[in-house]
């Protein structure tokens, strides 16, 4: 990062940025990238981009955009969102619980579908998984009737690792993807945007709109090119450790949670049980330098490059210890 190559990438004149976009979009099999500062902001931008004010957008309940993202598809789009549950629970749609929800062709003063919004891996699923194939069947019949489809792919890697599929192969259909940097991958800031060559020339204007441009952003693009080229090959550490860190979890008494389930790198556990709040838990954590996030009756972990398995079991022992298990 100290000795990267810059330049002015408001003017597209970052060489360094432009040497991760075009990389991201060689991997994608896409045609055109965007570096922008978030995820959230990638997302925003692919929601304004394919919508028009009015629109509805189709999403899962638990999906990060409808949840996490402070309302801003209705600030800044003018849309409102249509949520549905997984049947399954997974958290990733299939095509059956998507159509009756369409609002196309109807009277003018319905509210028309504008877009569908996908995430792959799904976080408040618990890192769940969509095949490319489940992907594919619904981009296909989005596109039957004139529907784009936006994949939040915050971890996409790491269903790609999961899956032992080329991330291309699981968004081939998809209009457009937001992919992070800063998640799995490791890197310090950053994401991705990726789709058409009109669609990203769109969507620079609208980075530019929304704050995100950057000038010598090239500092942080060179630790991207770093994390987008040789993360990838450690993800499956990552995802071997959280399924320690299940097991492990799923010893304790008043704790729950379906360890099969735990196929990448988030672990979500229920503590109804315990008799403690999931906030007094994560309090107790962090006094020993172990980060969770309380959610309700649940508690939130992710494995990453800077974990070990050791790490696993010492945590679950910090996890006994707030609960004064022995």
């Amino acid at each position: 990062m100290a000795v990267a190559e810059v330049g002015d990438d408001v003017y597209g004149e970052d060489p360094t940025v432009n040497r991760l976009q075009e990389r991201a979009a060689e991997v994608f099999e896409k045609e055109a990238a965007l570096f922008v500062p978030t995820g959230s902001m990638g997302n925003q931008i692919a929601v304004k981009l394919h919508t028009r004010p009015g629109d509805e957008v189709i999403i899962e309940e638990r999906g990060h955009i409808f949840n996490y993202e402070m309302g801003t598809p209705a600030v800044v789009s003018g849309v409102m969102f249509r949520t549905v549950s997984s049947g399954d629970g997974s958290g990733h749609l299939k095509w059956e619980e998507i159509e009756p929800l369409l609002h196309i062709d109807l009277p003018y003063y319905s509210c028309p579908t504008g877009l569908i919004c996908l995430e792959n891996t799904h976080n408040f699923a618990g890192g769940s998984v969509m095949s490319s194939e489940q992907c594919a069947e619904i981009c296909e019949m989005a596109h039957s009737v004139g529907l784009p489809v936006h994949m939040d792919g915050a971890r996409i890697f790491n269903a790609s690792v999961a899956l032992e599929t080329p991330v291309a192969d699981l968004v081939r259909d998809c209009d457009s993807v937001q992919f992070c940097l800063s998640k799995g991958l490791g890197a310090p800031v950053g994401s991705l945007l990726v789709g058409s060559s009109d669609f990203i020339k769109e969507a620079r204007v609208w980075r530019k709109r929304f704050g995100g441009g950057m000038r010598q952003a090239g500092i942080l693009a060179a630790a991207g090119l770093i994390a987008l080229e040789e993360s990838p090959k450690h993800l499956h550490e990552d995802h071997a450790n959280a399924r320690r860190l299940a097991e492990g979890i799923a010893e304790i008494p008043g704790i729950k949670i379906d360890v099969e389930r735990v196929v990448t790198n988030i672990v979500i556990f229920d503590i109804t049980e315990t008799g403690r709040t999931s906030a007094e838990i994560c309090a107790a954590l962090k006094e020993q330098n172990i980060l969770a996030i309380p959610f309700g009756p649940a508690i939130r972990m992710v494995t990453h490059s800077d974990v070990s398995s050791e790490d696993m079991e010492s945590t679950v022992r910090a996890v006994c210890a707030s609960l004064d298990v022995l």
